[in-house]
């Protein structure tokens, strides 16, 4: 168990304690929020997944795959890339280059026993 006290046997001064608090709560909201981003950011980015496999006849970790890929050849964020390619399966178009990259990816990772 640790102590209030402080060295010199001195108890913090009320002051000292709130301002330590406050500094808490603010790292704590701070980090509420980043783990709120990620939250929708990773169900973002599973719902691509799961259009990936579709669309490319896939598994999911080869979804993944195609859309690290995707993200990493054009240098945008994964997450940017992910909502991109679900508004395409509501019916925006897709930006050229990154059409490009999802048939050079798709066509890398296709199921040889698919193809025609």
């Amino acid at each position: 168990m640790t102590s209030s006290i402080r060295p010199g046997g001195h108890p913090p001064s009320v002051p000292a304690m709130t301002d330590e608090l406050v500094r808490e709560l603010e790292r704590v909201r701070a980090e509420n929020r980043q783990l709120e981003r990620a939250l929708v950011s990773h169900a973002t980015v599973d719902r691509a997944i799961g259009v990936l496999t579709v669309l490319g006849r896939i598994s999911p970790d080869d979804g993944f795959t195609v859309l690290r890929e995707i993200s990493q050849h054009t240098n945008i964020r994964l997450s940017a890339v992910a909502e991109h390619l679900l508004a395409h399966a509501r019916g925006a178009a897709l930006p050229d280059v990154l059409l490009g990259e999802l048939h050079a990816a798709l066509a890398r990772h296709a199921d040889p026993r698919a193809r025609p």
